[in-house]
């Protein structure tokens, strides 16, 4: 594995309360019709934490995630960032607030270059008006500047120059998924979501992926929540994990603590074995 490369960066040296990415949720309960998604699952993450969050197909990983970017509306419960009630915020909303992510299944656009897929992500961050545009002032350019300036940062830390005016949909999937995850990050966020971001990857895209990600928790100081299939990773990389199973929270802790709850064994394996 490539070791960390020492750069400057505004992204890097944010201020400490642009980094402050503090997650609560209390009792929360996502039902479809008579089957309960996510049961009243309780669950804080701290600022700086990469955390994952597994469990086997259908546990209800993907609707948790959704609950907390604001694409479904839970039934029951309360979602808090930074302190500030975030339960019944639209999504843009909540990218506004602080809080990317990345999806399960490719959401780019795919006859679009690398460069406008990731730049179309900075619009949140644009304050000049349409007239002040239309004139193209000096405050335009330099704000112009400092967009490009990030989004060119961003391409540099993920190796991305030799594709960055090539279409997304001409590109191999493993780097489609790389460029999911600079779109992610030209949003500034304070929390990072990520819904299996391994997916459809080699091993060598893979152990990519890895370094960008404790990189960007490392170094970045970005907070983080993974949902991710592939244990090995999971146990390497994260801080803590949350176990659900049927929606429900059946564990959590560390990587040693949660491989050893029998609760945890018995819903990926049937039987009471180490994983």
């Amino acid at each position: 594995m490539k070791a960390f490369r020492s750069r400057p960066s505004i992204m890097v040296n944010r201020r400490e309360e642009e980094k402050k990415a503090e997650l609560e949720i209390q009792n929360l309960r996502l039902s479809f019709g008579g089957v309960v998604a996510v049961k009243d699952v309780d669950l804080k993450v701290h600022t700086g934490e990469l955390m994952a969050i597994i469990g086997p197909n259908g546990a209800g990983k993907t609707s948790l995630l959704n609950c907390i970017t604001g694409f479904y509306r839970a039934q029951q419960g309360k979602i808090f960032f930074n302190g500030k009630d975030i339960t019944h915020l639209h999504t843009h909303e909540l990218v506004g607030v602080g809080i990317g992510r990345t999806f399960q299944n490719i959401e780019l656009f795919p006859g679009m270059t690398v460069l406008a897929n990731m730049t179309l992500a900075r619009h949140i961050h644009c304050q000049y008006s349409f007239i002040k545009s239309f004139l193209f002032s000096k405050s335009v350019r330099d704000e112009e500047i400092r967009h490009r300036q990030i989004l060119e940062e961003i391409i540099d830390f993920l190796e991305m120059q030799s594709i960055r005016k090539k279409t997304v949909g001409s590109l191999p999937y493993g780097m489609q998924k790389r460029v999911e995850l600079g779109r992610a990050l030209a949003l500034e966020p304070k929390l990072l979501v990520l819904d299996e971001p391994f997916a459809g990857m080699n091993m060598e895209e893979k152990e990519d992926m890895v370094r960008f990600l404790l990189e960007l928790n490392q170094r970045w100081g970005l907070t983080m929540i993974l949902v991710e299939h592939d244990m090995s990773i999971v146990m390497s990389i994260a801080r803590r994990i949350m176990v659900l199973n049927f929606g429900e929270k059946l564990g959590e802790g560390s990587a040693e603590e949660v491989s050893v709850n029998p609760e945890v064994i018995k819903a990926y394996l049937g039987e009471a074995e180490a994983l």
